[in-house]
């Protein structure tokens, strides 16, 4: 089992910046790929960015393209969504997510991030 807490949301005007952090405790040896998705009311959740645990490569959803950052710190099992010229539209609950080979998928329990017009 993995457990995957999330920080770092909150309430910021357009233009703004949040940093989210997920930490991941438990068998974390396994793990290939951490990331982030949003749910916003009424919609479903989307992928926002996911990082490949080994090789550190990233990817991103068209939306957030360069104005958001993933990144990981193996040492500390974490990973960072840096989201920068934040929208109004980028209001969600954002979620982190653990694949790990075998495979298994765990989800956190979510942060709210909301951004002001």
């Amino acid at each position: 089992q993995v457990q995957l807490v999330e920080s770092g949301g909150g309430l910021v005007q357009g233009g703004g910046s949040l940093r989210l952090s997920c930490v991941a405790s438990g068998r974390t040896f396994t793990t290939y790929f951490m990331g982030w998705s949003r749910q916003s009311p009424g919609k479903e959740r989307e992928f926002v960015a996911g990082i490949n645990w080994g090789d550190d490569s990233a990817s991103y959803a068209d939306s957030v393209e360069g104005r958001f950052t993933v990144s990981r710190d193996i040492g500390k099992n974490t990973v960072y969504l840096q989201m920068n010229n934040l929208k109004p539209e980028d209001t969600a609950v954002y979620y982190c997510k653990c694949v790990q080979y075998g495979p298994a998928t765990y989800w956190g329990q979510g942060t709210q991030v909301t951004v002001s017009s």
